[in-house]
């Protein structure tokens, strides 16, 4: 699809204008900051060597990551290689860094904080004989490891190449110019290319012109279920087919699983037909737009038939658009995911049903944009709820009732993160609230906690 600039900066104009009408009012008077790009003075150091890293997982883990590999070349004083993606996991997705984001605005927008090239210099390719060191650094490091552990490392090899960056630098104990230096590359310096910007704004565009409308991320699709083990609703025949699929991945640890065991814990996705009862209770109806921002739902229409009864104009992209504009984005299910991602930070309401990686880098981009409404589902509770309801133990209005209260204080309202510092996989992700990056000054603790909106801003100098 060919996109010319002034059409891509028209739709872009269109978006962001249509996006303030939906932000709180004192919200839209705040000072536009990071404004990146032409005329940002390149940072002189002398680099400690050069860092190169191959992200895994899909789209949102592979971002984030991509933030925290920057920050953490910033504090190193390392000169950091343009990122390789996953190639090689379930999505076998080809797509490189240029494909996905705006490589030349991702290396100008940070010149100022580090130096990126797109490829290492020839006399440190291995067809000259070289080999880097190949490490995974230690999930969680604050910076003291990296300062004392990997720093080190470069005097020797100059050349890094981390093969595995997921979660590996706390969310919790950096200073905070290196927790706003990865809000920085997150939103202003991860750009989408002007190609998947332009079918975003279009898709955006057709579904703003019927209304508000939200954005639902349906966590069903079957790798989803098979590695978690969750198959409630399902056929027993589609339940040995998710745990064959389980089995068929050797690196994937956990191969039996008590799948109603999980799912009492809350761990487990809402199915589509539990999440068309709980958007029913929640006050949502029948005239309400729903786009669902997931990728193949398991069962297909099957699946879905319980929430288009409830939601009549439930609407998948393919049904807004012409096969034309999404042939170069099929088989590329990253590319695919940063057109989702794009419509769910724009939606009105956005509602994950699962908290992966998507439905909490959406979160915490919707709190940068003046904490925009995201419901929470608190599935643990829910599917208690729901059972009772369908057994005839609670009655409609009782579940509705139970289903609001347990989520009053769960719309993506200013709260601190919780802090478990020795199980930081069970504490609250950075991403999901970057809490130090939504403050006018430093006493964002107080700001938050005290949820005021007033002394919050989409930036910070």
């Amino acid at each position: 699809m060919e996109v010319r600039s002034d059409g891509l900066q028209a739709l872009r104009s269109e978006f962001e204008f249509a996006l303030q009408l939906y932000l709180p009012r004192d919200w839209r008077l705040m000072p536009r900051v990071w404004e990146v790009g032409e005329g940002v003075v390149q940072r002189n150091y002398t680099s400690n060597g050069y860092l190169r890293v191959t992200c895994n997982g899909g789209l949102n883990q592979m971002r984030a990551a991509i933030c925290d590999m920057v920050t953490v070349a910033r504090f190193l004083n390392l000169t950091f290689v343009v990122p390789e993606l996953d190639k090689t996991s379930f999505w076998a997705d080809t797509s490189d860094f240029e494909d996905i984001f705006d490589v030349k605005h991702f290396i100008d927008s940070l010149r100022d904080e580090v130096r990126i090239i797109r490829r290492l210099p020839k006399r440190y390719n291995r067809k000259h004989g070289f080999r880097p060191l190949v490490m995974q650094p230690i999930s969680w490091s604050s910076d003291k490891y990296y300062f004392q552990q990997v720093l080190p490392l470069f005097e020797k090899y100059k050349v890094i190449h981390f093969n595995k960056t997921d979660a590996r630098l706390a969310n919790n104990g950096l200073p905070l110019e290196f927790q706003r230096l990865r809000c920085r590359v997150n939103f202003k310096a991860l750009k989408f290319t002007p190609e998947i910007e332009a079918l975003g704004y279009k898709l955006i565009h057709l579904l703003q012109a019927k209304g508000p409308f939200v954005a639902l991320h349906l966590r069903y699709e079957m790798d989803m279920l098979a590695f978690s083990g969750c198959n409630h609703g399902c056929t027993e025949e589609e339940a040995e087919e998710l745990k064959q699929m389980r089995y068929a991945y050797p690196w994937w640890r956990d191969k039996e699983i008590n799948s109603e065991e999980k799912r009492a814990q809350g761990l487990c996705p809402l199915t589509p037909e539990e999440t068309a009862l709980i958007l029913q209770s929640l006050g949502f109806d029948k005239t309400t737009q729903i786009y669902i921002a997931s990728g193949e739902i398991y069962g297909s229409e099957r699946r879905l038939a319980a929430l288009r009864a409830a939601f009549p104009n439930t609407i998948k992209k393919g049904m807004l658009l012409d096969p034309d504009d999404l042939r170069q984005f099929r088989n590329h299910s990253s590319q695919m995911a940063a057109l989702d991602f794009m419509v769910s930070v724009a939606s009105n309401t956005f509602v994950p049903t699962y908290d992966g990686n998507m439905a909490r880098l959406v979160e915490g981009h919707r709190r940068y944009l003046g904490f925009k409404k995201t419901i929470l589902l608190y599935r643990k509770r829910l599917v208690g709820l729901i059972d009772l309801h369908q057994n005839g133990t609670l009655s409609w209005d009782s579940f509705v009732v139970a289903v609001n209260e347990a989520h009053v204080n769960r719309s993506g309202q200013p709260v601190l993160r919780n802090v478990i510092p020795d199980r930081p996989k069970e504490e609250d992700y950075f991403y999901a609230n970057p809490q130090e990056c939504l403050c006018k000054d430093l006493h964002c603790n107080d700001v938050i906690a005290a949820n005021n909106t007033s002394a919050l801003h989409r930036g910070f100098n």
